[in-house]
C-alpha cells in the first residue's frame, strides 16, 4: 500500500512546517489528488489516520480535491479533460492526445492552530 508511504512524506511535510511557522497543531488539511495519481481514496484515508499518530496533525480532517486528467490534443491544437488516459479527445474525437496532467498530488493547504 503506497498510501502509507504518502501519507509519511505529508507527515514530514507537516512536522517540518510546524516548527518553521511555529504552530502545534493541524485541525484540517486539503490535498489535491489527480485523476490518474493512482491514490486509492479509501486506503489514503485509512493510512493518514494511522501515520499521523503522535503528530500535529492527529485527529486532523482529511479533505481530498479531486483534479481532472488533462491532455494536449494534436488533432484539433487544444488542451482538454480526460477521463481515462486512452480516452479520445472530447472536442474533436482524435486520438493523438499527450497527457498535461492529473497524475499529481500535492497538499493545497492546511489549517493550524
Amino acid at each position: 500500500m503506497h498510501e502509507m508511504s504518502l501519507c509519511e512524506g505529508i507527515r514530514t511535510v507537516i512536522e517540518d512546517q510546524a516548527r518553521t511557522h511555529d504552530f502545534a497543531r493541524v485541525s484540517r488539511l486539503r490535498v489535491e489528488i489527480g485523476r490518474f495519481a493512482g491514490v486509492e481514496k479509501k486506503a489514503l484515508a485509512f493510512a493518514f489516520d494511522v501515520v499521523m499518530r503522535g503528530s500535529p496533525a492527529e485527529g486532523a480532517e482529511l479533505e481530498m480535491i479531486d483534479l481532472p486528467g488533462r491532455a494536449m490534443c494534436y488533432d484539433c491544437m487544444k488542451e482538454v479533460e480526460i477521463d481515462d488516459r486512452l480516452s479520445p479527445c472530447p472536442d474533436c474525437g482524435g486520438g493523438k492526445l499527450m497527457p498535461q496532467g492529473g497524475d499529481e498530488m500535492r497538499i493545497k493547504d492546511m489549517e493550524v492552530a
